[in-house]
């Protein structure tokens, strides 16, 4: 991993199982939207932000085969 991008370690979830926040390996904790402009200005790793099907943007892990760094699939915190 590059020295100055940081990349999620743990995600908090809402009530519907939605991530509303992450953290970062440096121990910031950033709202989903905050996030996914940090990954659209190319600050965080091994993710990216793509449109779904609904017309909204979303914020994914990059496709790599290993499920357990899914952002779903990280601990919570």
């Amino acid at each position: 991993m590059s020295q100055n991008k940081r990349h999620v370690v743990a995600v908090r979830k809402n009530g519907d199982g939605d991530i509303v926040d992450l953290k970062l390996s440096n121990g910031e904790v950033v709202d989903y939207l905050e996030a996914q402009q940090l990954a659209k200005d190319g600050q965080l790793e091994n993710v990216n932000v793509f449109r779904g099907r609904d017309g909204d943007e979303h914020l994914r892990s990059n496709a790599d085969g290993d499920p357990s760094n899914n952002l779903d699939n990280l601990p919570g915190f």
